[in-house]
């Protein structure tokens, strides 16, 4: 008998040309699509570009994976997980910013969503596999970054679980992006040319402000030049900034001007001058919630603090709470509370965890 796979469905062109692929190797091949967000249930009103459109994005991405499903030939069933988004991501995403942090929902929304509720829907359907199509690629259980370097989406599959990863197919991770559009355009597939999804992940774009104002309250205060202490404007509320952040701050100057601190006693959004200022620069950073999928525990590696930011040179050091205190002592910019670390061994992806603390020779910075 054929093995069974359930794909993830999204109604975009990579999730598509995976579900060719999979049938072309022979596997039977089942469509899932996940509803993650409802705009009246979630109040979301404010912020949001779509409210008054005919149809609203997810039903219209829905209609886009049925298409392609009818065109390939594979049946497509719907599966709503509104209330477990709600729950495990979007609740953690609004503590974060509550915390005045950088949250990343996309990679609690795979640990969560994607390789949590979505496998066990799947297995109800008698899946031996599941897959999307993340570009990323698993070999003997162990995660590495997708062939594509502009698309590798190993970084947000960082809090995900060996286990998880157990029976997981990524049908294009070994291909670029131009090669996913080539073959949707050869199949001539409703999601050929259809653009990639932006913004939060499963709600799409936003007015980020307007969008935040649904759940939580302003509070604005004073923006502040950390070398000179001079106000020289007002923020609208220190969750809507992140560290390195240079547009949209409001004040009038032809220099460039970088939030490097958040002080959240006094609620004052600290600014600098240049690209090069030394606040941007830190030395180390402490990392919470740490999730291993690989069994090394290297004391050197490389490490991102960014998705598509490079590679930096770290060292590790193990604290006995299950902390991890990362060290790249050339220095690296705009390392940001709330965003993931993620480790790795050449392209293996060894795991990651979310950025708690940020220090400059060995000591915390006093503005974040």
């Amino acid at each position: 008998m054929k093995k069974k796979v359930v794909i993830g469905m999204s109604g975009g062109v990579d999730s598509s040309v995976a579900a060719i692929i999979l049938k072309e190797q022979g596997y039977d091949v089942i469509g899932l699509f996940m509803r993650n967000w409802d705009a009246s249930v979630n109040n979301d009103i404010l912020g949001n570009p779509t409210l008054n459109n005919n149809i609203c994005p997810q039903e219209q991405d829905y209609n886009d994976a049925q298409a392609v499903c009818d065109e390939i030939g594979i049946p497509l069933y719907r599966i709503d997980f509104v209330k477990e988004y709600w729950d495990d991501v979007f609740n953690y995403f609004l503590s974060e910013l509550k915390a005045y942090r950088t949250p990343n929902p996309d990679v609690m929304c795979n640990k969560y969503i994607k390789f949590d509720a979505f496998a066990k829907e799947a297995k109800k359907l008698g899946a031996d596999y599941i897959a999307t199509g993340h570009y990323c690629q698993t070999h003997d259980g162990k995660l590495y970054r997708g062939t594509d370097p502009n698309k590798d989406q190993s970084y947000f599959l960082s809090m995900v679980s060996s286990d998880q990863l157990q029976n997981v197919l990524f049908p294009v991770g070994d291909m670029i992006k131009p090669e996913v559009r080539k073959i949707a355009l050869e199949h001539h597939l409703t999601t050929a040319k259809k653009k990639d999804s932006t913004g939060i992940c499963f709600i799409g774009e936003r007015n980020f402000k307007q969008f935040l104002e649904n759940y939580l309250p302003n509070q604005p205060g004073d923006i502040v030049d950390i070398e000179t202490k001079k106000v020289l404007g007002k923020h609208i509320g220190l969750m809507y900034y992140t560290i390195g952040q240079r547009r949209n701050l409001g004040i009038g100057t032809t220099e460039r001007i970088y939030v490097v601190g958040k002080d959240v006693k006094n609620n004052i959004l600290y600014i600098a001058y240049g690209s090069s200022n030394k606040y941007l620069v830190s030395t180390s950073c402490v990392v919470e919630q740490v999730n291993f999928i690989s069994d090394k525990r290297p004391t050197k590696c490389t490490a991102k603090f960014r998705y598509r930011q490079p590679d930096n040179d770290v060292e590790l050091e193990y604290l006995k709470n299950g902390d991890i205190i990362v060290h790249y002592n050339q220095g690296v910019k705009s390392v940001t509370p709330g965003q993931a670390c993620v480790f790795y061994d050449g392209d293996e992806c060894l795991g990651g965890g979310i950025i708690k603390e940020v220090q400059k020779d060995g000591k915390k910075l006093w503005y974040l």
